[in-house]
């Protein structure tokens, strides 16, 4: 039974062990607009209980009922975490594509193949789509968002950054009377959650991604989680959107978690930072300014108090100011949330509307100059391993000085324990810019006076 039924049939749909009972939508005269689901995970079965277990609340948002008609999978015999109702699902992707009633599919496949075939396909066949493969967008959108204009159809992908928080929609639209200036966020759970217990729980990176692993908030390969690149293609997207940038997600610098140090989250939070993975875009004089790295936030800040798997994304507009989004970043359901919200503004043809004015993702002239990555400016966090000798300050500082950069405060730590034949020495550096900064750097680590382990990161003002 389907919802929409008007019969009082009660049909049940089973997720993680619990029985949940299926809602029936008790108008037999509302509208009825068939959809389809491609790609059964753990996000497709959270969308499934949202359509069929709360059909009423979608049908009083939407309008109309949305009538999930069929659900495509590759593997009819794997164990998956939804149970459905009898006939949804199938492993032919022409159920959907030859079947003239379906008008919204929530393709829900990852990677960039067959995902990005499949996507077509659906769209030649007359289908508007919902999806959240942030990396199919970053990789391909100027190419299937084109081609969607083309046929009249839509893509909706609020999912793809942020999970449940409607990031995409509030910049797109909400935010459109404004030049935004720059975003800052944290966009992967994964990252945070690492960082978090390391902080918290003083845990080494090794343990803290284990733990991780251990609640399923990392993957059994997390390296595009915790190496940056989850983060950049997200923040390829945001800056699409908020800044009208074409730039190729792998180009945008990048660094992860996956280097950080205990050491290192100790001595910040002495300084009253803690060390967050920043996505970071700025509108600069020089240019869109795009990087991803480990940067550290003064404590008492909104993006230093987000913890755990929670995502967050600041946003500056030049006639709002300053807002700020926070909330779960990935998941079943929050994930869930978002692609069904965009399900029924498709139905409900917002999207389509919004889809036509705002050309995203078109292969025209880009709106914005992109900025070399070394103007980048702002100030930095220095940690050098020296020998404890005199003069080594002064010869430290000269080398700073002679790449124009100033220094605001100097750290001198006793040693750990861990290497008797140095000493770290931390600086916190004044505005200067990336190139100088890692001119400075490559100088100072070839004083015989210096030992290996130098760390730079940027400080979040």
């Amino acid at each position: 039974m389907k919802p929409g039924s008007s019969t009082g049939v009660s049909c049940r749909l089973l997720f993680d062990r619990t029985v949940w009972p299926l809602k029936i939508t008790s108008n037999p005269n509302m509208v009825k607009t068939e959809v389809a689901i491609v790609g059964m995970g753990t996000v497709g079965s959270g969308v499934a209980r949202l359509l069929l277990d709360h059909g009423d609340r979608t049908a009083r948002h939407a309008g109309r009922t949305l009538w999930l008609s069929h659900v495509v999978v590759r593997n009819l015999q794997q164990s998956r975490e939804a149970k459905l109702p009898d006939g949804l699902l199938t492993n032919d992707l022409n159920r959907v594509i030859r079947d003239p009633n379906v008008k919204v599919v929530a393709q829900l496949i990852g990677g960039v193949e067959p995902a990005k075939s499949i996507m077509l396909k659906l769209l030649e066949s007359g289908k508007d789509i919902v999806t959240a493969n942030k990396a199919l967008l970053a990789e391909h959108g100027p190419e299937l968002f084109d081609r969607a204009r083309q046929l009249g159809r839509s893509i909706a992908f609020e999912a793809s950054v942020a999970g449940g928080i409607p990031i995409v929609t509030n910049i797109s639209q909400c935010l459109s009377a404004n030049q935004i200036i720059s975003l800052r966020g944290i966009l992967n759970g994964t990252s945070n959650y690492v960082a978090t217990r390391m902080d918290q729980d003083d845990l080494p990176y090794a343990q803290a991604l284990k733990k991780a692993q251990e609640w399923g908030f990392a993957e059994a390969d997390p390296s595009y989680d915790v190496d940056g690149s989850d983060a950049a293609q997200k923040l390829a997207i945001l800056a699409h959107l908020g800044f009208g940038a074409r730039i190729r997600w792998n180009h945008i610098p990048r660094r992860g978690i996956d280097s950080l140090t205990k050491t290192d989250l100790n001595y910040a939070k002495q300084l009253g930072y803690r060390i967050k993975l920043i996505a970071f875009a700025l509108q600069s004089d020089s240019g869109l300014q795009l990087t991803v790295a480990p940067m550290l936030v003064k404590i008492g800040k909104p993006l230093a108090e987000v913890r755990e798997n929670f995502n967050a994304i600041s946003v500056v507009g030049d006639a709002v100011g300053p807002v700020f989004f926070h909330g779960q970043g990935a998941g079943r359901m929050p994930t869930a949330s978002a692609i069904v919200a965009d399900m029924i503004d498709t139905a409900v043809g917002r999207t389509g509307l919004t889809f036509k004015t705002l050309e995203l993702w078109s292969d025209g002239v880009p709106r914005v100059e992109m900025a070399h990555p070394g103007d980048l400016a702002g100030r930095f966090y220095l940690r050098f391993n020296v020998r404890d000798e005199p003069g080594v300050l002064a010869k430290l500082a000269g080398i700073l000085g002679d790449n124009g950069i100033s220094i605001a405060s100097v750290y001198q730590h006793t040693a750990d324990g861990s290497n008797q034949d140095s000493i770290p020495l931390v600086i916190m550096t004044r505005d200067t810019t990336e190139h100088n900064a890692d001119n400075a750097v490559f100088e100072i680590e070839k004083l015989p006076c210096v030992v290996a382990g130098t760390e730079r990161l940027r400080i979040l003002d």
